[in-house]
């Protein structure tokens, strides 16, 4: 039997979602693969906390076509893409039973990612585009693309644009993180690049979502109409049954940002994960210069500049509010357990398999890391760190504080 595995965010769970896991599954070959999903709890990797609960969107990904949903740790989850890569691939490795990995790229030409992900840049050369005052991702893109034209004397400017346009997408860089990643772990899987779809991306369709929320007032039957067409139908009810029996809600990214703004004028960010270069003095002398600002305003005036992106500052201040800090990344290298947070039918039969060959403990629910604290301390903090960032995300999404340790895996019929 052949498992593909995926790793994910599904935030919201789209028609291009769908797309890449029955692609995914036909082109293992084997008409009875199974797609174990490697997904983000409640912060994503841009630094942001998902717009729906991690259960709800396991749902959403089990009902259109996926077997068994794992969650990814929120230090990984929430993380550069390097760190993210890592995590999400050693999880689907420390199942045990993954042998194939799938994950959508930009570009017509599979071959290009796997030699830019093995291409290394020159660290002088990366300083001197950062001198020119480029982001480290921009800096380090070009001083990619000169490394491969050093290795290809002969290529054609079209051919140069090729690689400069594929270095452009930031699901460029983190399919070259999902290679150097299996070969840093021996994994071994077959690779499957399966070319993205047309479909309105994520990003556009939480755009649209808040849009719908312009006037101050959540209507399930606005959202309904902004987005149908736009998510897989059972994705779309799921989504709308949430709403309507206000399990949760949009998430109040609003009130998020000032928590923040009051944050850095009242915590030490001194060892905090990600504030380092001057960024947590660049963060507090922009919130007191632009005071307490709505969460878009403070994304375009105060947390994006060339030399601090968003993702990053977004990163560094969701480290603040869960006190995650740079001694904890720069020791915690590895996921310590896969917790389950649904199966189908299928899927239970992959459980069965992994509770024989895993090499991780399986959480099911959290009452199962309790037992495992006093023998495994590396197990606890990691966490211990899930359930904060789990109960900030509950806090600004209208759930109970805690509201997991009654929520048992999804299981699908």
């Amino acid at each position: 039997m052949r498992v593909v595995g995926i790793v994910a965010e599904f935030d919201p769970f789209h028609r291009g979602h769908e797309y890449l896991i029955r692609k995914a599954k036909e082109l293992t070959g084997d008409p009875r693969a199974k797609a174990v999903i490697v997904m983000s709890g409640p912060f994503v990797q841009r630094g942001n906390f998902s717009i729906l609960p991690k259960h709800t969107r396991a749902n959403q990904a089990l009902s259109c076509g996926a077997d068994l949903v794992i969650e990814l740790p929120f230090t990984f989850a929430c993380a550069p893409s390097e760190r993210f890569a890592r995590g999400a691939i050693q999880a689907l490795y420390k199942t045990g039973i993954v042998t194939d990995l799938a994950f959508g790229i930009d570009t017509n030409d599979p071959g290009l990612i796997s030699e830019l992900a093995f291409t290394e840049p020159d660290d002088a050369s990366i300083k001197e585009h950062l001198s020119e005052g480029l982001s480290y991702p921009a800096a380090r893109a070009k001083a990619v693309a000169s490394a491969w034209k050093e290795t290809h004397p002969g290529a054609s400017e079209e051919q140069i644009s090729e690689v400069l346009a594929a270095l452009r997408f930031p699901n460029s860089v983190l399919s070259a993180d999902y290679l150097r990643a299996v070969r840093a772990l021996g994994a071994g899987f077959t690779i499957h690049m399966i070319k993205r779809t047309d479909e309105k991306s994520a990003s556009d369709i939480r755009e649209i979502l808040y849009g719908t929320l312009s006037d101050g007032a959540q209507s399930v039957s606005k959202i309904a109409s902004s987005l149908c067409g736009l998510l897989p139908d059972s994705s779309l009810a799921l989504m709308l049954e949430g709403y309507g029996k206000k399990s949760f809600s949009v998430p109040d990214r609003d009130s998020y940002m000032r928590d923040i703004a009051l944050a850095l004028k009242t915590r030490s960010t001194e060892g905090i994960a990600y504030m380092t270069d001057g960024l947590d003095g660049f963060l507090k002398n922009a919130f007191d210069r632009n005071g307490y600002t709505d969460f878009n305003d403070a994304c375009s005036r105060t947390l994006s500049t060339k030399h601090f992106i968003l993702p990053r500052s977004l990163r560094a201040t969701t480290s603040l509010m869960t006190g995650q800090t740079a001694d904890y990344i720069g020791n915690e290298k590895n996921v310590r357990y896969l917790r389950v947070l649904g199966f189908s039918p299928e899927g239970r039969y992959c459980l069965k398999v992994m509770r024989k060959c895993a090499r991780l403990p399986i959480l099911t629910n959290p009452s199962d890391a309790l037992s495992l604290y006093s023998s495994d301390p590396a197990l606890r903090d990691q966490f211990e760190l899930d359930l904060i960032a789990n109960n900030l995300q509950a806090m600004y999404m209208g759930m109970p504080h805690d509201y997991e340790w009654d929520v048992p895996p999804v299981s699908v019929k």
